[in-house]
């Protein structure tokens, strides 16, 4: 018999949020989970307030908003004595403070606004972050990387304001298109996969405000500039056209120039949405960017904004901007779905995650998925410091979403690995067994059914699991190559660099 090393049996390691809720199409194939430790110790400092800024602090410091983070560089490394500067939005002059021994930064005492942050060493800065204070007593927490001062836009001797707006030129140029072979061999990686899958989802999402759609931004937010509307909606027109024809680097064209004529919400997000598509990541982070900044009540463009960062492996800011998302609509479901997704796909436990879906179950109690996802971030925090009476916890909210939907096959798959744990393998194998009769193509419950069986004795049974398995990873892995051949990536040409076009 084909020997299968044996999966951790302690905690939960199915990332899926398949099968989980008959109301939500949010139901996708099984993808692993990858799990890592994750101690950082933060210790905040303090600043006080030079004048232009500290007439916007609110007297009742414990009213204020508190807005505190991280500097690290992209290797991970967390910086001492960077600059990190705050700015509110629209105004002048800026605060600044420096990180502490342990990289970490914190502003106390301020309005309910909107600021830019960004933080600089010598030959290094961080990209400008929008943060959006909407509540008094407000904590917010944003980690900013920094990379080469030349790659990261932004400075701030010129002012906030400079950074912020629309160059006459992009930044960048889609110069063409070609097959995905860059993704080489990670097929199997769960952290690209949800990329991918987030990549797709970010284009069904919906405006919720028809005020977004007019440029100047209405009440959320301004974008500068005049209004070239009716030419704007045809270029925007023509680019869905073109992407439906199989033509992407026409579309983005099409997209770019509605954009550029017309700022509005749906403009920049559909921009941004077909970059990301294409894998041009970087550049639909930056597109988002500027759409959070224009427009930063929309939360369609914050759950964009986050499922790029993600795509960029910049996991606790992902997660950040998705927290802000599910906070301005609370009853939305698309940005709890996306941080659930990238929870589960992420090596850490991420910041204000696990407490957004308690919410989300508390506000949704009858909803299986809601259910299902606070488990699961339950069970993600788990694997750090065990305990019995969360973790029970985390087994009546699975035993809930399976009562609410018999379908979720997701969540009968963790409680069969609960079970697991404690060695009560009879029970395991009877939750796999439903976990299979709701998903058959659930791979991860084959697998782990074939182990209970060969730990009970039973070789054949486990032999014809094991075999299951296998068929289903393959079929799953073609089905991932075919989407990814389908799929273009756009080449991306940076100033400076050829094919970028002259200056006029």
């Amino acid at each position: 018999m084909k020997k299968h090393p044996d999966k951790d049996s302690g905690t939960a390691k199915s990332s899926s949020i398949a099968n989980c809720s008959r109301q939500s199409r949010y139901c996708s194939a099984s993808e692993r989970v990858l799990r890592g430790t994750l101690a950082v110790v933060a210790l905040l400092m303090c600043v006080s307030m030079p004048p232009a800024v500290a007439q916007q602090a609110s007297s009742q410091h414990s009213d204020g908003v508190v807005i505190q983070g991280t500097v690290h560089t992209v290797s991970g490394k967390l910086v001492f004595d960077a600059t990190v500067r705050l700015q509110q939005k629209g105004a002048s002059g800026a605060v600044e403070t420096k990180t502490n021994a342990a990289g970490t930064f914190s502003f106390s005492a301020l309005n309910t606004e909107s600021y830019i942050l960004i933080a600089e060493m010598p030959g290094l800065r961080s990209r400008a972050v929008t943060v959006v204070a909407s509540s008094p007593g407000e904590r917010k927490q944003v980690d900013l990387v920094l990379e080469d001062s030349r790659a990261a836009p932004g400075d701030f001797s010129a002012g906030f304001s400079q950074a912020m707006e629309f160059a006459d030129k992009p930044s960048f140029i889609v110069a063409g298109v070609t097959d995905w072979t860059a993704v080489g061999g990670h097929g199997s990686d769960s952290t690209l996969r949800t990329s991918e899958y987030l990549a797709r989802e970010t284009l069904t999402l919906k405006s919720e405000d028809a005020g977004h759609r007019t440029s100047g931004g209405g009440s959320d937010g301004s974008a500068s500039g005049v209004s070239s509307g009716p030419a704007a909606d045809e270029h925007r027109q023509a680019g869905e056209q073109d992407e439906k024809r199989g033509d992407p680097l026409a579309a983005v064209h099409e997209f770019e120039q509605a954009a550029r004529l017309d700022p509005s919400e749906q403009n920049y997000f559909e921009w941004g949405s077909e970059l990301l598509l294409h894998r041009a990541v970087w550049q639909a982070l930056e597109v988002f960017q500027k759409g959070v900044e224009a427009y930063p009540k929309s939360a369609r463009m914050l759950t964009a904004l986050g499922t790029a960062l993600f795509a960029g492996a910049r996991y606790d800011e992902a997660a950040l901007r998705l927290c802000d998302a599910s906070d301005l609509n609370p009853a939305q479901i698309e940005p709890y779905v996306f941080m659930g997704k990238i929870e589960m796909a992420a090596p850490n436990p991420l910041a204000c995650v696990e407490r957004k879906l308690a919410r989300f179950a508390e506000l949704q109690p009858d909803n299986s998925l809601a259910n299902y996802l606070y488990a699961m971030a339950i069970l993600k925090r788990q694997e750090q410091s065990p305990d019995d009476k969360i973790m029970a916890q985390a087994e009546d909210l699975l035993t809930k979403a399976v009562t609410i939907d018999p379908k979720c096959a997701d969540a009968y798959l963790q409680l069969g690995i609960l079970s697991f744990s404690r060695r009560n393998f009879e029970q395991a194998i009877g939750f796999y067994t439903k976990a299979i009769e709701a998903n058959p193509e659930l791979d991860e419950a084959h697998y782990r059914l074939g182990v209970a069986y060969d730990r009970t004795g039973q070789p054949e049974k486990a032999k014809l699991e094991f075999q299951l398995h296998d068929e289903i990873k393959k079929r799953e892995a073609d089905e991932v190559e075919r989407q990814r051949r389908e799929v273009k990536q756009f080449l991306v040409v940076a100033p400076g660099k050829p094919g970028y076009p002259p200056a006029q």
